[in-house]
């Protein structure tokens, strides 16, 4: 019986994925949306401005998230350590709130409705890779965070995830898949536990 299950499974495809070979990966189709100029001089604003807990006005990295293309609503609330890679992805409502130490990698689009929470620690994440390559290839895929939402603290996001309106996630869930509107989900990975009864 034993051999007969060893001969069975030798015929089986063989569906490990191919070894990672890092020194074959390429970004170069990767649209980084634009010039080296822009990002160089983003990365210094950031470091002066962003990645400080230097008590910075709101208004001030409002201003200066536009001025590098970002979409910034009214009544914006920045607190400090916030990290976003490219500010020409990010769209932000009317009165969001952001907490300290959150990062937004936006190698895709980042779009976070009126009046949403985003707590401490936060990670809203549009890129990953395609692990059963052995190139190991970049995918990226948007994020939205509908109105009226809140994302608690060190939460994690991942590519492709919408969050619908005035949904809870709670402290240190892991999403991967869309939340509909109006729940509660926690864990990893998050699952909902509640209906909140939040129409929109």
């Amino acid at each position: 019986m034993a051999g007969h299950a060893y001969s069975l499974a030798a015929t089986m495809p063989d569906t490990t994925p191919a070894p990672r070979d890092l020194s074959a990966y390429s970004a170069a189709g990767f649209d980084r949306g634009a010039s080296c100029l822009k990002e160089a001089l983003w990365i210094l604003v950031r470091w002066c401005f962003f990645d400080t807990s230097l008590p910075w006005p709101s208004a001030l990295r409002c201003a200066l998230l536009s001025l590098f293309g970002a979409g910034v609503g009214r009544g914006v609330v920045i607190r400090g350590k916030v990290n976003v890679t490219f500010p020409w992805r990010l769209r932000l409502g009317d009165n969001v709130w952001i907490g300290e130490e959150v990062h937004i990698l936006s190698l895709a689009d980042v779009v976070i409705e009126d009046s949403v929470c985003i707590s401490q620690r936060v990670f809203l994440c549009t890129g990953s890779h395609e692990y059963t390559k052995a190139t190991f290839d970049l995918i990226t895929k948007p994020i939205t965070v509908r109105a009226g939402a809140w994302v608690a603290a060190q939460a994690f996001i991942g590519p492709g995830v919408e969050i619908g309106a005035g949904s809870v996630v709670g402290a240190g869930s892991v999403v991967m898949e869309n939340v509909a509107a109006g729940k509660l989900v926690r864990g990893n990975p998050a699952v909902v536990v509640k209906d909140l009864g939040v129409s929109r």
